[in-house]
């Protein structure tokens, strides 16, 4: 009774819609678009996919003791910009990793203070940086935190933390034990949030300064969680993977009202 309560407090919406499917055996973690080409995104590996063929036109792979765990990236200008930990190692230590967009070249490595929990994560808007840090029951969390411990960041271009947010137990509850694996900024100004696991899209307003997000609606996904995008090129299309099938997969999402 208790998780259908948490849950009925936010619109449970349509399904999205999968729209087409590209085969990636590197898609373990996540995946960016800048509209004409995916990036399939694993521990230590990053693939340059052409949309409209398929192909692989650009292929990295690193040193994974250097790069244990890249959670997710984002197209940010010519950079891929990666959100990356030492995952499952404790204490927990992020950083952000930037590659070329096109050639897939190792651009350099920021270190961010540690604290928050394990970085999943980054996405620039309003002049600075969104940032998520994910926390564990059991393998890979922190003694005396928990899930309920994740966290949304708001930095300056300096990255310098300005704001925080707490999930709500209704998104936190579905996510158990797990963590905010994915994240990205609607058109509409909302926050879309994808878990560990469970084939679902968490929709969330931000409130300004800092708290608790609100969780707004809730959207069954054809994939399961992990690190998602939106395709700048086409209306409320998102692109999402598929760990068991290594494919990448686009959705259109229902719009919320």
């Amino acid at each position: 009774m208790l998780a259908l309560a948490l849950l009925t407090a936010a619109a449970m919406l349509a399904p999205a819609t999968e729209v087409r499917r590209i085969a990636a055996p590197d898609a373990n973690q996540g995946v960016a678009s800048d509209g004409r080409f995916v990036y399939a995104v694993g521990n230590h590996v990053l693939a340059r996919i052409e949309i409209a063929s398929g192909k692989t036109v650009a292929r990295w792979e690193g040193d994974a003791a250097r790069f244990p765990h890249m959670n997710s990236c984002v197209v940010d200008g010519a950079a891929l910009v990666c959100a990356a930990s030492n995952y499952p190692d404790v204490p927990m230590a992020s950083r952000i990793e930037r590659f070329d967009a096109r050639s897939l070249r190792h651009l350099g490595t920021q270190e961010l203070a540690s604290g928050d929990g394990s970085l999943t994560w980054a996405m620039r808007r309003d002049g600075g940086w969104y940032a998520c840090f994910a926390n564990y029951d059991g393998h890979g969390g922190t003694p005396g935190r928990d899930h309920s411990f994740t966290t949304l960041v708001r930095y300056d271009r300096e990255w310098h933390a300005q704001a925080q947010w707490r999930f709500p137990a209704s998104v936190l509850e579905r996510m158990t034990p797990r963590s905010a694996s994915g994240g990205s900024w609607g058109a509409d100004g909302l926050l879309y949030v994808s878990g560990h696991d469970r084939p679902e899209l968490y929709v969330m307003r931000v409130p300004a300064g800092g708290g608790i997000l609100e969780h707004v609606a809730t959207i069954p996904m054809p994939t399961g969680g992990q690190a998602i995008d939106w395709d700048p090129s086409g209306h409320r299309l998102l692109w999402s993977i598929e760990r068991d099938g290594a494919s990448l997969v686009e959705s259109r999402i229902p719009a919320v009202r």
